[in-house]
């Protein structure tokens, strides 16, 4: 096997790991859907850790946003834990799903 026919194999691993792909030829699926499932749980409760604003704030529904987030923005191994929390509630604030964040004022004398 080549080297390029193996990356594209891995790349095909990945997509399929962290967003809802298709199992790739040669993997059985069954396996593959568990493995992927455990990565999203690690990844929500890391999310959960760095952010606990969000979970408390959006009670039952923090579980099934995370999971549309984490579909439609997997996490790129060059993006931090943190400004990975911090996308996804951008992402929740700009689908109104929280509200916007209030600006502070600054009292003046």
């Amino acid at each position: 096997m080549s080297r390029e026919d193996l990356a594209a194999r891995q790349a095909a691993l990945l997509e399929a790991l962290l967003t809802d792909a298709p199992t790739p030829p040669g993997f059985d699926s069954v396996r593959l859907r568990i493995e992927a499932d455990v990565l999203l749980t690690k990844r929500r409760k890391l999310v959960a850790h760095l952010r606990p604003d969000l979970p408390e704030t959006l009670g039952e529904r923090f579980r099934p946003l995370f999971g549309a987030y984490a579909a439609e923005h997997p996490k790129a191994v060059t993006v931090r834990a943190r400004e990975y929390a911090d996308a996804f509630s951008t992402w929740l604030i700009a689908r109104g799903e929280l509200p916007k964040p209030r600006r502070l004022r600054r009292w003046k004398p």
